[in-house]
């Protein structure tokens, strides 16, 4: 296949791009490096990709709100399918800066389906998140109400969520929405708990920790999420899907366990209130997942944990300086 892939530079495109290339598909990557956090291990994945699969891997670096740069890609490559990645993340920043969550979030997303409709191009797999489950009784289904979001982020995902909808019902397109929850492992967000935390452990730094360490997450592994990214791409009409790590899920204090263990040093803990845009919870049921697209989950917290671990250790000598993450 063709796909064009979003937020090719993220942390769940990079992965998604991997596989898609191992799997012998022809991948054109898009992506605006935006400053959320730093550049550098957003252009480390684009280089992975680029190396990984030269022939069939092609980048732009752009926006999605760049409707002649769309134009142009759609006329040049008759893509069989768009897996749209691209986002703004982080439930706290969006509290602080809601506006850049709707345009990208949002608006930039509604710009690329019009474009896959403008070009004739039917199948769409797109992400949104846990966070819209907020104020549900867990484990979370697709079927449960999602009106009442707690920040600005979820409230975006949502909001494309719906926009996706209507795009499926006026013009037919085929809409795979996945909802992930708490991606990790290596080459991972540096503004997430997994990564951050190791980094200040490995470093004996304070780790900040909001709360009491007890909110409960259902981390998945970065490899399973790309598993199930690539399998959604076969014609569903318009389904939502949770992609959850399918196991019990994991407090933050366990988390940190494993990280100690996994480094063998402790952890400084810097206590901070909790957040009330924070979920003190996360579970999902991927039920769905599994009867739709074949999918199940296959790393466990504890081996995932001590594979980002590792690769951070390999990757140390670069990562403090150009991520910004704490001295």
């Amino acid at each position: 296949m063709k796909i064009l892939l979003t937020g090719c530079a993220g942390f769940i495109g990079w992965k998604t791009g991997q596989l898609l290339l191992e799997a012998g598909h022809s991948v054109t990557g898009l992506d605006n490096f935006n400053s959320y956090y730093s550049p550098a291990l957003k252009r480390w994945r684009v280089r992975q990709l680029g190396e990984s699969s030269p022939g069939q891997f092609r980048f732009h670096e752009g926006d999605l709100l760049d409707e002649g740069l769309l134009n142009r890609l759609f006329r040049e490559i008759s893509f069989d399918a768009v897996i749209n990645l691209a986002a703004r993340a982080g439930v706290r920043a969006s509290i602080e800066q809601p506006a850049p969550y709707l345009e990208t979030n949002l608006i930039a997303a509604t710009a690329l389906m019009q474009a896959m409709v403008r070009h004739k191009v039917g199948k769409l797999v797109t992400a949104s998140t846990s966070a819209v489950y907020a104020g549900q009784k867990a484990p979370f289904t697709e079927a449960q109400p999602v009106d009442r979001p707690l920040s600005p982020y979820a409230a975006s995902k949502k909001a494309a969520e719906v926009m996706a909808y209507t795009f499926h019902h006026l013009y037919g397109l085929d809409v795979s929405v996945l909802r992930y929850f708490t991606v990790y492992g290596p080459a991972g967000r540096p503004d997430m708990s997994p990564l951050k935390f190791t980094h200040c452990i490995a470093r004996g730094l304070p780790i900040p920790l909001f709360g009491d360490g007890e909110q409960r997450r259902d981390f998945t592994y970065i490899d399973d999420i790309a598993r199930g990214t690539i399998a959604a791409l076969k014609p569903l009409g318009y389904e939502i899907i949770n992609l959850g790590g399918g196991n019990e899920p994991v407090s933050i204090n366990r988390m940190i366990a494993i990280l100690e263990e996994s480094l063998q040093r402790k952890a400084v803990i810097e206590r901070q209130p909790f957040n009330p845009a924070d979920m003190t919870l996360t579970a999902a049921d991927i039920e769905k997942a599994r009867l739709l697209l074949g999918w199940n989950p296959r790393t466990a917290p504890e081996e995932g944990f001590r594979r980002l671990t590792s690769w951070y250790q390999a990757e140390a000598p670069w990562l403090a300086n150009e991520l910004s993450l704490p001295e």
